[in-house]
């Protein structure tokens, strides 16, 4: 296939390829067709390609190009999305309706890809840049995020990285992080009618439930970070019973805590703990497990970074004026920034119209993405020309 031209052909091409993560709807096609697709057009472009799986049929690219000596800027982007189950609009079909492109992955994050792609395409033709070039396209961001680990446990790295996700055209230079925990209560099963030998662990997990209103008023109350806000602590699920007539034995909880840049794991069990601590003392039978069933850091950059600053004067230079926020949802900048590559995020659209039913993204956001990127490019890579 000969690639498209404009940044917002790119971007319907990509959408109108499926690549529904397996592990989040059953028969989605994974990312191997899409990551074939957009391995050709780097390969038409100049770049040196790799296409790998870290599992059956979940395919990453990574491309290189170098121009003499310099750092290494990598261009990261998921191909993979969430299911279509419940669209409103035909999740392929790459319309543009009232300015706005719309499909699945419209906004998370085929125009974001399709900007990177436009940017680092022009970079190479016009030997516009000094140093390494990477275009990062990675599996899985959707679920448990093993295409850009398996990229980095293999070497991947750089002096800085823009994961282009819906930004809304803003520079996020962090994110927060989460942690899921799950609580089990153990009680003691009974017929309804003998309180006198039944424990209700369905009550003892709805008294750390009114409890937790007292730990989001503690979030609250510490320092507020100047991007993120504060963390924050939910309930996701609850299972537990077996009949209306029986006390139940056992109650699962699944909680999320967002935890801001600087905030551990171990940090977020010692709150829960404390909290079990206290719901115990007035209540000796009150018995309850806790386990981390999954755990991702909130990260961030210094906001005058090299990478944030060469993004503002690009931003600047297509007029629109620079502006920072933080990252409400986990992405994939926080496994570079892990590694030890800097990363922020930057894209167009809006991540309020990521995975929704009418998924889609403004078009003229994309062009100015693509000139930010390229600008950007020229600005980080010393020896690049204006």
């Amino acid at each position: 296939m000969v690639p498209p031209t404009s940044v917002l052909d790119l971007a319907r091409a990509l959408v109108a390829v499926p690549s529904v993560n397996p592990d989040l709807e059953r028969g989605g096609s994974g990312e191997r067709d899409i990551a074939q697709l957009t391995a050709g057009w780097l390969r038409d472009w100049g770049f040196g390609v790799d296409v790998t799986e870290a599992a059956p049929g979940r395919a990453s690219v990574l491309a290189r190009a170098r121009r003499g000596a310099g750092p290494t800027l990598i261009l990261n982007g998921h191909l993979d999305t969430v299911g279509v189950d419940g669209m409103s609009v035909d999740p392929f079909a790459a319309d543009v309706r009232d300015g706005h492109l719309c499909g699945r992955g419209a906004c998370d994050m085929k125009a974001g890809i399709a900007a990177l792609l436009a940017a680092a395409r022009d970079a190479v033709r016009n030997a516009s840049f000094a140093g390494e070039l990477v275009v990062a396209l990675v599996a899985d961001e959707e679920n448990a995020s093993i295409g850009l680990q398996s990229l980095l446990d293999n070497g991947l790295g750089g002096d800085a990285a823009v994961v282009c996700e819906p930004t809304d055209l803003a520079i996020m230079p962090a994110h927060k992080g989460f942690v899921w925990l799950g609580v089990e209560f153990r009680g003691r099963a009974a017929h309804g009618s003998r309180p006198d030998l039944g424990v209700d662990a369905i009550r003892h997990a709805g008294r750390l439930l009114t409890s937790l209103d007292a730990l989001e008023s503690e979030l609250s109350a510490r320092r507020e970070h100047p991007l993120l806000g504060h963390g924050s602590i939910h309930a996701g699920t609850i299972a537990g019973g077996t009949a209306a007539s029986v006390y139940p034995a056992s109650c699962r909880l699944t909680l999320e805590r967002r935890t801001l840049p600087g905030e551990t794991t171990a940090d977020v069990r010692r709150e829960l703990q404390a909290l079990l601590r206290r719901l115990r003392a007035d209540d000796p039978d009150l018995e309850a497990e806790v386990r981390v069933t999954l755990e991702r850091p909130g990260t961030e950059v210094a906001a005058d970074a090299p990478v944030v600053r060469a993004l503002e004067g690009a931003l600047q230079e297509a007029g629109v004026k620079p502006r920072q926020e933080g990252m409400s949802a986990w992405v994939d900048a926080a496994l570079f920034n892990v590694a030890g590559t800097p990363a922020v995020c930057f894209g167009p659209g809006s991540i309020a119209r990521a995975h929704a039913a009418d998924e889609s993204v403004p078009v003229d956001q994309l062009e100015v993405a693509r000139q930010t990127l390229d600008g950007m490019i020229r600005r980080l890579l010393p020896g690049a020309r204006s």
